[in-house]
């Protein structure tokens, strides 16, 4: 299995937790485990080969994501178990 397999999995893993935490009505964790997923598939969506014509746009994507990501990540640590 090569790193991009890998990565387009990890990223559906976490799309699919969230929708459990969807599921379970927990908006907060849900919103963090899909934006991880996005964030991966994203990131590996990058380094495709057709769509390099739109790397510019896609890495500013995936960094927005990230970020987004860690955000909601500190928020989620702060607000629900501290």
């Amino acid at each position: 299995m090569n790193a991009k397999t890998r990565q387009y999995i990890l990223g559906l893993i976490a799309l699919g937790v969230g929708g459990y935490y969807v599921y379970r009505k927990d908006y907060l964790e849900a919103a963090l485990y899909l934006l991880a997923g996005l964030s991966f598939i994203a990131n590996t969506l990058v380094s495709e080969p057709r769509l390099v014509s739109y790397k510019k746009a896609l890495t500013i994507i995936t960094w927005i994501l990230i970020i987004t990501t860690g955000l909601v990540f500190l928020y989620v640590i702060q607000f629900k178990y501290l």
